[in-house]
């Protein structure tokens, strides 16, 4: 059965190649463990670390181990994290004390290397009563990429060696394994310059540096070693290397003999005594007598313990056992101390001491005082009266050296101080306190021990000042920043925070100290605002009405933001000035400001002309409007005598965007009498040099056919219903003032008749004036059209129709002095002065298209030398065209 069960081991690990978890070492002794029975074999190699692709199928077996056990042991997977149902509990088989265990893959399995790619397994094998955990890590990698390292120095936590100060320069201390077969690989160190000087050659050997390890004691070097292949993959590994003292002479006992004395019912495995030997690393091993049956000693805390039961009456021999213990350094077994032990078997002592009371359960406050009393325990033997005691205090949870509790004979005392805050939440310490009789064999009581340290609000929470920036423009809600207060109490986040701010603009999470606006802020009102934000704990006590508080000034500083156009004081100006013969003459300062950057100058604006600068007569700099020499000669380039000036002003920030404004500046120019000074003396003959033609092109306007049919066709509905309404306004009031006289002479037909003469000389008059009034406004129409026609130098021709028009108006109005004031004369006067407005439409129309024809056909170019001005449009209002 031993040679199948070593058959199957060798063809799993076959299988397995060196990605396996045992090698050729552990094989060896495997096999020898398989071979040679016993109670229970130490488990090597732990922790475990497998690597499987992603693609292992269902069922598969990721991992074997073997163990001996006396009794039928059991093997169960406690937990896999992250928890997960890919794996299986393990399975084993064995004969006699020899087992095999395997691990494999659930029916539930799928691997994805790229969501989950390392599990950490932890088995639990008992065997006869007592458990060990064994951890296990798989590690998947995808399918198509196998590990190429091998090994626990591959692994998350990496792996650790321990070398002397002493060590050889260029020793040999680690060995990297890689996977079987693989070639073209390269190893190299990428530790930090303070790893040291280590290295690593071709077969994965990590040496020692060439200047040795003097002096380095105590240190740790972490070592990154990384491989790479010739297809690109790599894997990188941790290796901390632990330099440790020369132990040289450093070993050695206290005392040269030592006496234990113990009771004939110690049960096997149950210790002894404990023997300790100054060094550091020392190991413990018993030398004489070899081998020892009823004792052994623990290699590393050196206690000594029973390996089979004291019986002395079928052994009287036991009753006086003399041992010899060395104590050694395992990194020089030379350097070693010996030490006499006599073991002294005793009668057994049936009782064990009482004590009262037999458990303590307390609560004390974290400020209690080193020294103060928690418990004297009063003991008493049933055996003897007589008996003296022995106190001896074990903690369970505590592994500093100065202990938080002593004992003082039977009284136990607090030892150091209690600090909730840096213990918490672990605020519970456990002890025993062992109390031996002095009867033989002696006989120990245990008294457990349960000190409950309450918290004590100590310190009041504090918060550092600061300053917070923040733009002026910033909405409702910004998240300012968040002040972070500090408690030395437990827990040390539990606080609340309020905020003293009268103006209402901010707010504060109370329990997250987030500061927040609440409100629109202005820089220009307010720049900064000093807030004060006060802080109270909380649940630090157990009274929950006990609070402190603390404050701190939390400063907020606005931060500047271009939100305003600049503003210019006037924002109009009109000015007059001469056209002086005068360069770069001064016109005026526009005196702007800025409300963001009220401590600007005016001149730090930007100062454009974007409008009305004809001929670029107008310049600016900084702030000031200069002006150049203007012409106003009729052979030369004319200048108008208005300008309407766009000024653009911008600002220069603090922030983007920039903000500008337009001022506006109208000046008007005065010509100058002499615009060309006269010359007193002849000038100097000089030859006359060869003229320079200056060619340039003017733009004019030459509507199309369709503009001026539309225009005319307006036009002549226009003047068509004006003359109507003139000439229906006569008659209707001639009409009103005729129904007014019937009705009143029905009514008053006497009166009607002695006043007959005086009504028809007022119905006359106001008739008289009616037309007279007609008549001033029609002939005042047509002479500022005669005027204007003149003023655009019209043929004679032109102004006949105006005179034949001027003397029928007249002529009308002469009749209608003498007595012509009926209805049918005014009548007859409107369609008349109706017919001559419209003759003179229509030869203003003829006129019109005449002048747009003769302009249709520009100078394609002309010179200075030859003044050209453009014709304008007839019309029946002056048309004077804006330079460009």
């Amino acid at each position: 059965m031993k040679l199948l069960c070593l058959g199957g081991l060798i063809f799993a690990l076959e299988m397995w190649g060196a990605s396996g978890l045992l090698n050729f070492g552990d094989c060896k002794s495997l096999v020898h463990e398989l071979l040679s029975p016993g109670t229970i074999q130490a488990l090597r190699g732990l922790p475990w670390i497998v690597n499987i692709s992603e693609k292992q199928a269902p069922g598969s077996v990721i991992h074997i181990f073997s163990f001996n056990c006396s009794c039928p042991p059991t093997v169960e997977l406690d937990s896999v994290n992250p928890p997960s149902s890919f794996f299986n509990q393990p399975s084993f088989s064995g004969y006699y004390t020899q087992y095999l265990a395997k691990v494999t893959l659930s029916s539930a399995a799928r691997l994805d290397a790229q969501q989950v790619n390392h599990y950490q397994l932890n088995l639990k094998l008992t065997c006869m009563g007592k458990k060990w955990n064994l951890p296990l890590s798989v590690e998947v990698f995808k399918a198509h990429d196998h590990p190429i390292c091998l090994g626990r120095v591959f692994s998350t936590a990496g792996d650790k060696v321990q070398v002397l100060e002493t060590v050889e320069p260029q020793s040999l201390i680690y060995v990297v394994l890689l996977r079987r077969g693989l070639t073209g690989f390269k190893m190299m160190l990428t530790s930090p310059r303070d790893a040291g000087s280590f290295s690593i050659n071709e077969l994965g050997q990590v040496l020692t540096p060439s200047q040795g390890l003097i002096g380095s004691a105590y240190k740790h070097f972490l070592l990154k070693i990384l491989v790479t292949d010739g297809q690109g993959s790599s894997c990188q590994g941790t290796l901390t290397v632990e330099v440790l003292p020369n132990p040289s002479n450093k070993v050695s006992f206290r005392i040269q003999f030592q006496t234990f004395n113990i009771s004939e019912d110690l049960e096997a495995g149950r210790m002894v005594g404990q023997v300790q030997a100054n060094g550091s690393r020392v190991r413990y091993e018993i030398t004489e007598p070899v081998p020892c049956p009823l004792y052994s000693i623990s290699s590393v805390d050196g206690l000594i313990r029973t390996t089979a039961p004291l019986d002395l009456g079928r052994n009287p021999g036991a009753a006086v056992t003399e041992i010899q213990v060395m104590a050694y350094d395992p990194f020089q077994p030379s350097i070693s101390a010996q030490l006499s032990v006599t073991i002294n078997v005793l009668p057994t002592n049936t009782w064990a001491p009482r004590c009262t009371p037999a458990l303590l359960v307390t609560q004390v406050p974290e400020t209690i005082p080193v020294g103060s009393i928690l418990m004297t325990l009063a003991c008493s033997d049933p055996d003897s009266s007589s008996s003296t005691f022995h106190y001896q205090l074990r903690h369970h949870n505590e592994t500093k050296s100065n202990h938080s509790f002593r004992l003082h004979g039977p009284v136990l005392e607090v030892n150091s101080a209690l600090d909730y805050d840096s213990s918490a939440p672990s605020v519970q310490y456990r002890a025993t306190i062992l109390v031996t009789d002095s009867g033989q064999p002696p006989q120990t009581s245990e008294v457990p021990v349960l000190v409950t340290v309450t918290p004590v609000n100590e310190y009041a929470p504090i918060c550092p000042s600061h300053t917070f920036r923040v733009r002026e423009d910033a909405p409702h809600g910004t998240l300012i920043g968040t002040v972070l207060g500090s408690d030395r109490d437990y827990p040390p986040n539990s606080i609340e925070y309020h905020i003293s701010d009268s103006s209402g603009n901010f707010y504060i999470d109370p329990r997250s100290g987030k500061l927040h606006l609440l409100a629109s802020l202005d820089y220009e009102k307010e720049k900064t605002y000093m807030l004060v934000i006060f802080l109270t704990d909380r649940d630090q006590e157990q009274d929950s009405t006990h609070h402190r508080s603390g404050s701190c000034t939390i400063t907020i500083e606005v931060q500047n933001v271009n939100d305003y156009a600049p503003e210019c004081e006037p924002p109009f100006q009109e000015i007059t000035i001469s056209s002086a013969p005068s360069v770069n003459a001064e016109v005026t300062r526009l005196m702007c400001s800025d409300r963001d950057r009220p401590e600007q100058a005016p001149g730090a604006f930007s100062f454009t002309i974007v409008g009305g600068n004809s001929n670029g007569r107008f310049y600016m700099r900084d702030n000031i409007l200069f002006h150049d020499v203007f012409s106003f000669q009729s052979n030369g380039l004319l200048d108008s005598h208005t300008y309407e000036l766009l000024v653009r002003v911008a600002d220069n920030g603090p922030t983007l965007p920039l903000f500008s404004t337009t001022a506006v500046v109208i000046v008007h120019v005065i010509p100058w009498m002499t615009t060309v000074p006269t010359a007193s003396t002849k000038p100097p003959m000089v030859s006359s040099p060869t003229p320079l033609l200056v060619t340039r092109i003017e733009d004019y306007w030459a509507p199309e056919a369709w503009f001026v049919v539309v225009l005319t066709v307006t036009g002549v509905l226009l003047f068509t219903i004006l003359g109507w309404l003139l000439c229906r306004w006569p008659g209707r009031m001639a009409l009103s003032q005729q129904t007014h006289g019937q009705s009143s002479q029905t009514l008053l037909l006497d009166s009607t008749r002695r006043n007959e003469n005086s009504t028809g000389d007022l119905r006359k008059k106001k008739n008289d004036e009616t037309s007279s009034i007609l008549s001033l406004v029609l002939l005042s129409l047509f002479q500022s059209m005669g005027f204007e026609m003149e003023g655009r130098g019209s043929s004679s021709l032109m102004a006949e129709p105006r005179t034949l028009l001027q003397a029928e108006i007249i002529s009308s109005a002469a009749a209608q002095e003498h007595g012509a004031g009926s209805e049918a004369n005014l009548n007859s006067m409107g369609k008349s002065c109706f017919k001559k407005l419209v003759a003179v439409l229509f030869w203003k129309w003829v006129r019109y298209i005449k002048g747009i024809q003769a302009d249709s056909f520009p100078c394609p170019s002309h010179t200075l030398m030859t003044p050209y001005f453009p014709p304008a449009p007839p019309f029946l209002f002056s048309y004077h065209p804006r330079p460009p």
